[in-house]
């Protein structure tokens, strides 16, 4: 380790300051559903069925992210797992341990 390179500490609050994802998700589910609807009746009309079936499946991906997300989003913030959901085992630092053998 060089003298200069300076190592983040973690501060503890990164729970409390964590920003999701799920909003930037749901705008782009929405835009690459949009996309695909345009591009499957686009090639269905040109006689493109491949295309087409392409743009379906796109859509198909496209509708389950965003019908997740906003589960995900309905939710909540403070959304916890049940008590069958065992917590997370705090980081102590370093290198895992390597597995025997």
């Amino acid at each position: 380790m060089l003298g200069s390179e300076v190592i983040a500490m973690r501060t503890g609050n990164e729970p409390t300051t964590a920003r999701s994802p799920l909003r930037m998700r749901l705008w782009l589910s929405l835009w690459g559903t949009a996309w695909a609807l345009f591009g499957l009746v686009a090639f269905a009309l040109n006689g493109r069925p491949g295309w087409a079936a392409v743009c379906g499946a796109v859509l198909l991906l496209a509708v389950v992210d965003l019908c997740l997300v906003m589960y995900r989003m309905r939710q909540g913030a403070r959304y916890q797992p049940g008590r069958d959901v065992p917590p997370y085992e705090p980081d102590r630092g370093g290198r895992p341990p390597r597995p025997p053998g």
